[in-house]
């Protein structure tokens, strides 16, 4: 009965454009094993009707006194503050039915009588309910409601769920608990039809009036980026941040010192103890503490996790050398937590030991310099480097080159620039901007010639058109559907807002309107 009444409406309602009809099925009645289907219909930007049928036609045997037949038809009209199909929306009913109840016990202690003896007959209610519904995809919504109606019904009772011994016949009032969780489903529409223009007869030629051409209105678009939260907002003007997704263990063959983005304080030489007051350590650890507390204090971004590699110049005894990068590492990391609470977890503090791979870089840029006047002697070094693995003969061969002149060069030139904690990446993440995504493929959606495209691109739009983002793609999305003065509206508030599309738009509609 449910799904014929569904299909007679849809035969009525055949000619409705794409958006605005929708099968509807709730839940709840399901779980008390009652086909139901709700056939919904748009009548205006917040208006909009339907017709719910729910039908139970089981047990149909004796087996057991228990019995709960019913045919429900209920007709409604709702009211939305946004859009049809987005977000809140309220609604008025009116329920009629047809029952057969014996042996049911309903929740919230709800008409104890049927427990006892089988009542039949009709009742009739006008009811009031509030709902929300959730967009799911493109053409899937998730809907709730609740609410409460009034009603009078008159039935027969019965003593036994399937006897004929009549009891007597009554009427009561009584109030009835409304509430249901429904997937939507939102009917694509067939395109606008032509309308054939009648033929005119042939007219006699007129003066030749000058034609003043009016340029088309084309719409102006362009994608919106993600909102990255805080930390994707510092992150333009901090290059040491970086999304996790770009993070990577260190191994001591990666080069340090060309990571631009990457941030590094100094030491003592053979210390490990930080001092902000140390050459251009303060600034560089101020900034480090302030950009991890704005990131920890947003809602929409985390610190997922500070990479700190410590390192030592290739000068002094490996063990040493390993210890103190490690030390140092640590040190950086331990004053982190004094200024800004982080727990250890989130630390990837790594002891990188004698700095190789950088030192030998650095010499590298040095004898490719056409300036450098000892470059041979230097490229002597590197070849050391390449052809001896045992780091302490390595360190003993260089320190022989020429008589220890190109040692001595090293030192003064290259090691004290080694001699710092190494370096340390900060990593975050965002809360997906689900708005941008909604809005993006919306406005792909609008750049089509197709009329369904369109008004879909528009229901999506409405369910983020309190994002400010939103106002120049949801100004478009009215535009073509023939809502213009909506769509002004939405142009005026993107442009007051700065956006340069909507400025254009309105810049080109103040041309072709009379």
């Amino acid at each position: 009965m449910a799904f014929g009444l569904a299909f007679l409406l849809l035969m009525f309602t055949k000619q409705v454009f794409a958006q605005q009809v929708t099968l509807s099925n709730n839940l709840l009645y399901d779980a008390s094993l009652t086909p139901n289907l709700r056939i919904g219909m748009r009548l205006s930007p917040h208006w909009s009707m339907g017709l719910n049928a729910g039908f139970r036609p089981w047990p149909t045997d004796d087996a057991t006194s228990r019995k709960w037949k019913h045919l429900l038809l209920s007709p409604d009209i709702r009211y939305w503050t946004d859009s049809v199909n987005v977000h809140h929306f309220f609604g008025l009913n009116l329920i009629y039915s047809h029952y057969n109840v014996a042996d049911v016990k309903f929740p919230f202690g709800l008409w104890p009588e049927v427990r006892d003896e089988r009542r039949q007959g009709d009742l009739g209610a006008v009811g009031a309910y509030y709902g929300y519904s959730w967009p799911l995809g493109r053409y899937w919504n998730l809907e709730a409601h609740i609410g409460a109606a009034l009603g009078y019904t008159r039935f027969e009772r019965y003593a036994c769920g399937h006897c004929g011994q009549k009891l007597g016949k009554s009427n009561k009032l009584f109030v009835l608990p409304q509430a249901g969780v429904s997937v939507v489903y939102n009917i694509p529409g067939r395109p606008r039809q032509q309308v054939v223009e009648p033929v005119v007869a042939p007219q006699p030629p007129e003066e030749p009036v000058a034609k003043v051409e009016v340029k088309p209105f084309v719409p102006v678009m362009h994608s919106v980026p993600d909102f990255t939260g805080r930390a994707g907002q510092l992150q333009k003007d901090n290059p040491v941040l970086a999304h996790i997704s770009q993070y990577r263990p260190y191994d001591r063959t990666r080069i340090l010192r060309k990571d631009k983005d990457a941030l590094y304080v100094h030491f003592d030489l053979g210390k490990s103890a930080l001092h902000a007051d140390y050459r251009q350590n303060k600034p560089t650890l101020e900034r480090i503490v302030d950009v991890t507390r704005q990131i920890l204090a947003d809602t929409t971004s985390s610190v997922k996790k500070i990479q700190i590699i410590g390192l030592a110049s290739i000068e002094g005894s490996i063990a040493s050398n390993e210890r103190l990068a490690e030390n140092r590492a640590l040190a950086l990391q331990r004053y982190i937590q004094q200024e800004v609470t982080i727990p250890d977890s989130l630390f990837d503090t790594v002891g990188g030991g004698e700095a190789w791979a950088d030192f030998r870089d650095q010499l590298a840029d040095i004898v490719s310099d056409p300036a450098t006047t000892n470059a041979q002697q230097l490229q002597q070094a590197i070849d050391v480097i390449d052809s001896e693995s045992d780091l302490n003969q390595r360190e003993r061969k260089l320190r022989q080159l020429n008589k220890g002149r190109t040692w001595a060069y090293i030192k003064q030139h290259i090691l004290k620039e080694q001699r710092n904690s190494g370096y340390i990446h900060i990593y975050y993440d965002y809360v997906p901007d689900q708005a941008a995504k909604v809005i993006n493929d919306a406005s792909e959606l609008l750049t089509t010639d197709c009329g369904d495209c369109h008004r879909e691109a528009l229901r999506m739009l409405q369910s983020v058109r309190h994002d400010e983002r939103a106002q120049n793609a949801l100004g478009v999305a009215l535009w073509l559907c023939g809502q213009k003065t909506e769509s002004l509206n939405c142009f005026r508030r993107a442009a007051a807002n700065g956006n340069a599309d909507a400025k254009e738009n309105l810049r080109q509609l103040e041309s072709v309107q009379p």
